[in-house]
């Protein structure tokens, strides 16, 4: 094999360091953004919050009536006019595309789990979680007399529950899984393990660990009072009847319980007032909080979009250790000014060019959706990110880490940005409506419909038809399902 040289011509495609940090605040949620605010105004001492100036980041935009955005103010503040003049000469803006960010900066450290200086870390508190239920009832199972064998089969009862509160083995499980524990002088019976179980049953919320979902109610309602109306009807049909009423076989349920139209409503009324999950009480699901990024309100006649100033905290470098940086020093204590002074410019003009792309994007949304913000999601219009990617001169991409997890606060309510977006169904006049546009049609449908004789999927997509609007009964119950909406044969009720 003969060795040779020869050249090649070719491209490639490398980001700078500071284009990386911009992608990557991009696409950061608002709760996200100002937790790595936070981190880079603790390590970097040439950043620090303009406390003096509490307007917002940006100008709003104003959305006319014919739909041109105009911008209220042309003239916005540079965030590094702070800095000396004089200083930015001996300082370059980029890197080299061949440099890595780590070459430059060494990574900041992760914030310490362990106990500080602080007297505001809060151990606790950050750990803290919510009582389980398995918690709450081994609460209560310490304060009830058993004895030992008893308090093993309670154990293995409450350790068998899920989240929702019902039994998830048998009676002849527990003892097939707990007879090896016992001692050989000791048999366990089932007779025992039925008796421990209505021992738990008792416990709090009622209802609790019960075997199947007629069980579950039968015990909610034998806890009500014996002179509760309808207490014993209730209970014969949750015992005997429970499919027919799962069925909605009203005709076969007043004829097997003997009961009236309106007596049986009645009836149904109270089982439907108990809890077929009684463990979803007191197994509570964390809250999560959603801060807006966007604030949209019409002031005037027109539609204003504009950053929520309370989300992220106007940054600006640092005048005085900005000033102490030195033009010919190479000394250690020179260098590490220099260094932060730039990595804080780079991450202010990331954090400018994160607010601007998000006001273009947010105001041409709302430029193209004002027919929701003004008469609800009846009035949405088609939208995909082609369309928003094309009016503000973006990649698709762009637009997609946009509107991940960035949330719009309107006057109908907080949505995330990807809510805005849909496909489209077509009409017979030629024209285009949003598929949500037509699950708001559904929900109106089915929420206005007859109880007695609600709506069926064929007869939905034939309503929606006399609106010429095309779409399929099998589109009808898909756009249904993903509104949690029932079929019609299990949203029929008596009145």
């Amino acid at each position: 094999m003969k060795q040779t040289l020869s050249l090649k011509l070719g491209q490639q495609l490398t980001m700078t360091p500071q284009l990386q940090q911009a992608i990557r605040l991009l696409q950061l949620s608002c709760l996200d953004l100002q937790q790595e605010i936070q981190e880079t105004l603790e390590i970097n001492p040439m950043l620090e919050v303009d406390e003096e100036d509490t307007s917002a980041t940006s100008e709003p935009e104003l959305v006319a009536e014919d739909g041109d955005p105009t911008t209220a103010s042309a003239e916005t503040e540079d965030p590094l006019n702070a800095v000396d003049a004089d200083l930015e000469q001996p300082i370059p803006e980029d890197l080299p595309v061949d440099t890595s960010w780590e070459e430059i900066y060494q990574p900041s450290p992760a914030p310490s789990g362990g106990g500080g200086e602080s007297d505001d870390w809060d151990a606790d508190g950050r750990n803290a979680t919510g009582e389980s239920l398995q918690d709450h009832l081994h609460w209560q199972l310490n304060l009830t007399p058993m004895s030992d064998i008893d308090r093993t089969i309670a154990t293995a009862i409450i350790d068998a529950i899920n989240h929702d509160g019902m039994l998830t083995v048998t009676t002849e499980d527990i003892v097939t899984s707990l007879q090896p524990l016992m001692s050989d002088d000791v048999e366990l019976e089932q007779d025992e393990v039925e008796a421990v179980l209505k021992r738990i049953q008792q416990f709090d919320p009622i209802g609790i660990a019960a075997r199947d979902l007629a069980e579950c109610l039968s015990l909610q309602l034998q806890a009500l009072p014996e002179e509760t109306q309808w207490r014993s009807q209730a209970l014969a049909l949750v015992a005997d009847h429970l499919e027919l009423l799962a069925a909605r076989d009203f005709t076969a349920l007043k004829r097997k319980t003997k009961l009236g139209e309106d007596d049986l409503a009645v009836v149904i009324a109270l089982i439907q007032s108990l809890n077929p999950r009684p463990g979803s009480t007191i197994a509570v699901d964390e809250t999560e909080y959603i801060a807006p990024d966007v604030i949209v309100a019409k002031k005037n006649g027109r539609w204003t979009v504009e950053l929520n100033p309370e989300a992220t905290p106007r940054l600006r470098i640092n005048a005085g250790y900005a000033g102490l940086v030195k033009r010919a020093d190479n000394s250690a204590d020179n260098a590490f000014l220099r260094d932060n002074l730039q990595e804080a410019r780079w991450f202010l003009k990331s954090l400018q060019s994160r607010n601007e792309t998000l006001l273009k994007v947010a105001t041409k949304i709302v430029e193209h959706q004002r027919g929701f913000l003004e008469y609800g999601e009846e009035a949405m219009k088609p939208l995909v990110l082609h369309d928003i990617a094309d009016a503000v001169e973006m990649h698709e991409s762009t637009i997609s880490r946009v509107t991940s997890r960035k949330y719009m606060y309107t006057p109908r309510g907080i949505f995330e940005l990807k809510y805005f977006f849909s496909s489209h169904v077509s009409t017979n006049t030629g024209g285009e409506v949003s598929s949500t546009a037509i699950r708001a049609l559904i929900k109106k449908l089915t929420a206005e419909e007859n109880p007695k004789k609600p709506l069926s999927d064929n007869r939905i997509a034939t309503i929606l038809a006399d609106q010429n609007i095309k779409v399929a009964r099998r589109t009808v119950a898909k756009y249904r399902e993903s509104l949690a909406i029932p079929p019609s044969n299990e949203r029929k009720r008596l009145l």
